[in-house]
């Protein structure tokens, strides 16, 4: 990836630390879910010590599950091997102001064993490794997350307190597109929007979704690694914004039995001298689309794990509801798992399968590998889908995480692309959350079994 000004500079920061003006570094990565781990440093401290040397963090937070309770399975850590620390070194590139907290500012990390060996099971090192194979061929990685959540009127305290239920929507109706219905929540999305652009990013659009209260904030696409932390970034800060105002946003998958939140992935490739190779001279798909976008099919049932990670993720895939069922590809076809979009230079292919709770280094690590694979083999690309795919006769998305799982475990094509131990990691966070799910009793039962059986 070629170098790039970080929102905020070294520089910068220390001038700010010395007129009192920032006094907080986090320093945090992306675990399995996604979610930003790590610390908070006095700033002084930061710039003295762990700007250098960077720190350390106990490697139990890539092997537990979501409650970051400790569970069995993994070989990089366990009661066996002592639960001891990887190192966090910071990305200096990622530094950047956070505007909706006092006086801070935040890098992302990248974690390595004590020998400095990557910790290869690491989201951010799976991502890094796949854009270095396309690298190794003279290409680059753009790409776009686009992130669907809903939000209640609900602190998220009282959320938890009552158990999900009885939440406000911020809308009571469909607000898709509606101006006048998404008035109403843009104290808290300007706030989202302002506030993420002062951590450097690029805000484009905000718009009402199907859902109540449902809503969606894009931003401008930059290069696959930057566009992950972005994501990573927008999503703690949205939450903590959405706090501070006394509201709560969810991105889970599916929250109700209506539409779900969604995460559409766009990405396109470039040279070594930044042109886009996805159009060919006639504007339409150049042979390497092609085939990138053949290996997409190829790979994508059995990479469904690495797009739809959770239990919750799979009850989005319904006919009808805007989340995809048949891995099919068309052009501008919402029906389709795969959307061909844009034109000349903009040609790109949008991912439809993930949802809001995807890890997005694992989402684009995924298409990447993909695509390499469909590239590698010349797979040729069927004939686009031009109707509903819904009832058309395809292969299907994974309909369970079980299924997914397995078809993960079993992939020759994701044990060549990741190895085996990023294979077996990621097998067994499924298995923990299987067995978590299918332990646990549900509302659902108990309502259809507590008196009526």
């Amino acid at each position: 990836m070629a170098d790039r000004t970080p929102p905020l500079s070294v520089d910068a920061l220390r001038a700010l630390v010395e007129a009192g003006k920032i006094h907080t570094v986090i320093l945090g990565f992306a675990d399995m879910q996604g979610r930003l781990q790590g610390k908070r440093f006095a700033a002084p401290f930061f710039l003295d010590e762990v700007l250098a040397h960077g720190t350390e963090g106990c490697n139990y937070l890539l092997a537990v599950d979501v409650d970051l309770n400790t569970v069995d399975g993994y070989a990089m850590s366990s009661w066996e091997r002592g639960y001891g620390d990887f190192a966090m070194h910071p990305d200096i590139s990622t530094l950047r102001h956070v505007p909706w907290q006092d006086g801070t500012a935040l890098l992302i990390a990248d974690l390595a064993w004590n020998d400095g060996k990557p910790v290869v099971a690491a989201p951010r090192q799976i991502l890094r490794h796949q854009l270095g194979r396309l690298a190794d061929q003279g290409w680059t990685a753009h790409a776009g997350t686009e992130l669907e959540f809903m939000v209640f009127r609900d602190t998220y305290e009282q959320a938890w307190d009552g158990g999900y239920r009885g939440l406000t929507p911020a809308n009571q109706y469909n607000a898709d597109y509606s101006v006048l219905a998404t008035s109403r929540v843009e104290p808290l999305l300007r706030r989202i929007r302002n506030e993420m652009a002062g951590a450097g990013l690029i805000p484009e659009s905000a718009k009402g979704e199907c859902n109540l209260g449902q809503h969606e904030i894009v931003f401008r696409y930059d290069e696959a690694l930057v566009t992950c932390d972005q994501h990573t970034v927008y999503k703690t800060g949205a939450k903590e914004i959405a706090a501070q105002e006394g509201a709560s946003l969810t991105f889970m998958a599916k929250f109700n039995e209506r539409e779900g939140n969604s995460c559409h992935i766009h990405l396109s490739l470039r040279d070594e001298a930044g042109r886009p190779v996805m159009a060919g001279e006639d504007g339409e798909m150049s042979p390497l689309m092609r085939h990138f976008l053949a290996g997409q099919l190829a790979a994508l049932r059995d990479f469904s794990l690495l797009y739809a990670p959770n239990i919750n993720s799979y009850k989005r895939f319904r006919p009808g509801s805007f989340a995809p069922t048949a891995v099919a590809w068309g052009v501008d076809n919402r029906t389709c798992a795969l959307r061909v979009v844009g034109h000349g230079a903009s040609l790109r292919l949008e991912n439809r399968v993930p949802g809001g709770d995807v890890n997005p280094y694992l989402a684009v690590a995924g298409m990447v590998a993909a695509g390499l694979y469909g590239i590698e083999h010349k797979l040729e690309l069927p004939e686009a889908c031009t109707g509903n795919a819904y009832t058309a006769d395809y292969a299907q998305v994974p309909g369970t995480l079980r299924e997914a799982a397995g078809l993960w475990a079993a992939s020759p094509i994701a044990r060549e692309a990741f190895g085996q131990d990023v294979v077996d990691h990621y097998s067994n966070m499924a298995r923990i959350e299987q067995e978590a799910f299918d332990t646990a009793i549900t509302d659902w039962e108990r309502f259809r079994s507590f008196e009526r059986m």
